[in-house]
């Protein structure tokens, strides 16, 4: 049997509003005994309370399919044993199902696990719902429970205990557990199948990585188990646990890496169509396949119409979760004016590497905080054939800073993973490395100035500077307040025009993000206090080299270059 998760062409699918699941079940007969059980569960909170079977559009019915249809019984359909060496082992054993909200997923996710409660075999088997909050995991638990009250076979089958949120097979004392996410409650679990609800916001906790393992510790001893992780997009920038399942999810999903274990199924728009702008209201049908049934089109136009007056940060997070859109830069009303270009520029070709072949003058600046701050470090050179301005920059961060910024600590290591933030083990490995990187430049003979904060950056590193050899001369203190407002208005300007190019790195952008702007009098200012103490250093760092670029200094000249070739 060969088989691929892969769906090189879902978004051809997803526009003619094709299953994006590309294979037939594996053990067809599996799936129709699965799906003859889900489709006889009612949905109570609908009109008539109908069965799954009567209202369930066929991109469900196709997920359910998939899920069941992967297990292998070892009988073919007439029951007669195929020595299978396969038998009792579900071959794909992990599913992501990313879909927009209102199109039935918590009321799926009880179907879904109570068909596996009825049809497993393993006895006193566990099933969890596993769910980040209290509330979203009632969201799952009395769609359930109400299906057991509302079928006389489920209720003799069945037992119910609401106060702990757990329904038991009484055939086989099997149980189905619904609970909120936390290592107390899920530590030493044992579970067969597992479903998580709303996983993204499992990407905002730092210990979700170890917690889910945590919970899916017993698949490792039940080959016939599984994980189901439902969400919606992210109301900001994925992070964490949800932003390394998502990328691996498209990985998969494009052919990239092949994992014939993992299915995903992401209903969101082809790229294309994002970066023309939001899709028209007519068009999401692609992220709402339940459109028309359980998500009504006018209440998606009449929200989409109060979210446009409100603004572009209520219209972002409108967006996420009613058309699955990602949000890059968390755009708010007090955002930087310069923010809404920032993703524009983005070029994978910037770097430190094509900053020193390419330029002909380069300017640096360094920016940071306390101990619990990062320090900023920003390289922008003048391209000497285009005169664009090429920005790189990076951060260091002290490890104390995981521990006193707890909600950040899963977004600074998805940056550490990304290669944009250094997490040193002590002091001052920071101040040298940076100085070493200042080294660098130095010595390709292109350096015009380094700008430093001089509250407290110039304290901490002109030692370092002068210690590996860097003329005073070069090192200038940045004034800060007001008085940066200049090299801010030339920022905006030049990325607004598109003269100023960077690479496009995650770390930048939250920063640009995490930039609020504050007036006074004349002059727009950006500044840790204004921005609310989010971390925004390397974007500081930024407007101390452009201060310094802003004065136009000469570039390398025709004999320079001569001499280097």
């Amino acid at each position: 049997m060969d088989w691929s998760t892969a769906c090189p062409s879902w978004e051809s699918k997803i526009v003619r509003g094709e299953s994006l699941i590309p294979f037939a079940p594996l053990f067809p007969a599996e799936a129709e005994s699965a799906l003859k059980v889900f489709r006889g569960l009612r949905i109570v909170d609908a009109h008539g309370s109908p069965t799954f079977g009567a209202v369930s559009r066929p991109w469900i019915l196709d997920f359910v399919s998939a899920v069941f249809g992967a297990y292998d019984p070892g009988v073919d359909e007439n029951g007669k044993n195929t020595n299978s060496p396969t038998t009792g082992r579900r071959l794909i054993n992990e599913f992501l199902l990313l879909i927009s909200k209102k199109n039935g997923k918590s009321t799926t996710a009880a179907g879904i696990m109570m068909t596996a409660l009825i049809r497993n075999w393993r006895e006193s088997a566990e099933f969890l719902i596993l769910a980040p909050t209290v509330e979203i995991a009632n969201n799952s638990f009395y769609p359930a429970r109400d299906m057991v009250r509302r079928d006389e076979e489920l209720s003799d089958l069945m037992h119910v205990q609401e106060h702990i949120r757990t329904i038991t097979n009484r055939r086989t004392n099997a149980t189905l557990k619904v609970v909120a996410a936390e290592n107390e409650t899920v530590g030493g679990k044992k579970a067969t199948g597992i479903l998580i609800d709303e996983f993204w916001l499992f990407g905002k906790q730092a210990n979700a990585e170890n917690m889910l393992r945590e919970a899916c510790g017993g698949l490792a001893s039940r080959p016939e188990g599984f994980v189901i992780y439902l969400t919606t997009q992210a109301d900001a920038a994925p992070a964490g646990v949800w932003r390394q399942k998502l990328q691996y999810a498209r990985a998969v999903r494009d052919g990239t890496v092949i994992d014939k274990r993992f299915l995903p199924v992401l209903y969101e728009f082809p790229a294309a169509m994002v970066k023309r702008g939001a899709p028209p209201l007519a068009d999401w049908c692609m992220t709402n396949p339940n459109l028309g049934a359980s998500v009504d089109p006018e209440f998606l136009a009449h929200k989409l119409q109060e979210a446009e007056h409100a603004g572009q940060e209520s219209l972002l997070g409108f967006y996420a979760k009613h058309a699955n859109i990602e949000i890059g830069l968390a755009l708010r009303s007090d955002s930087w004016v310069a923010a809404p270009f920032w993703e524009h520029q983005s070029r994978e070709w910037v770097t430190l590497e094509s900053i020193l072949a390419r330029c002909e003058v380069i300017t640096v600046g360094v920016d940071g905080g306390g101990m619990d701050d990062m320090l900023g470090l920003a390289v922008l050179g003048r391209d000497r054939e285009t005169h664009d301005w090429l920005l790189w920059t990076h951060a260091w961060l002290h490890p104390i800073a995981l521990d006193r910024r707890k909600s950040e600590a899963a977004r600074y290591r998805d940056f550490e993973r990304d290669g944009d933030l250094t997490i040193i083990e002590a002091l001052p490995e920071d101040v040298s490395e940076i100085a070493a990187i200042i080294k660098r430049v130095s010595d390709t003979g292109l350096m015009a100035s380094i700008g430093l904060d001089p509250e407290k950056t110039h304290k901490v590193m002109l030692q370092a500077l002068v210690d590996v050899g860097i003329d005073e001369k070069l090192i200038f203190c940045i004034p800060q307040g007001w008085k940066l407002c200049g090299a801010i208005s030339v920022a905006e300007r030049k990325i607004a025009e598109g003269a100023l190019l960077h690479g496009g790195r995650p770390l930048m952008a939250w920063c640009v993000s995490n930039a609020k702007v504050e007036p006074k009098g004349n002059a727009t200012l950006i500044t840790k206090q204004a921005s609310g103490w989010a971390k925004i250093d390397p974007l500081m760092s930024m407007f101390s080299a452009v201060s310094l670029m802003a004065l136009n200094p000469a570039g390398a000249g025709k004999s320079f270059w001569e001499k280097v070739a």
